[in-house]
């Protein structure tokens, strides 16, 4: 029995697994941040580019905006 204990406490196998947790966790949260921005980014392009579109009159006299 103290064989076996003291063979778990030396295993080492599953730390590559906790690291490997742990850099996805990472990586997902800069993932996630970036998504987060470009969003709002993508959101005030649009939103610009709409306005400058309702800025141009019409040539038919139709409302646009």
């Amino acid at each position: 029995m103290t064989k076996f204990v003291r063979d778990f406490v030396r295993d080492e196998t599953g730390a590559a697994a906790a690291e490997y947790a742990l850099i996805l966790a990472i990586v997902g949260a800069g993932i996630a941040t970036a998504a987060f921005f470009l969003g709002g980014q993508v959101s005030k392009a649009m939103t610009g580019a709409g306005s400058k579109v309702c800025e141009v009159p019409s040539t038919s006299g139709a409302t646009l905006c």
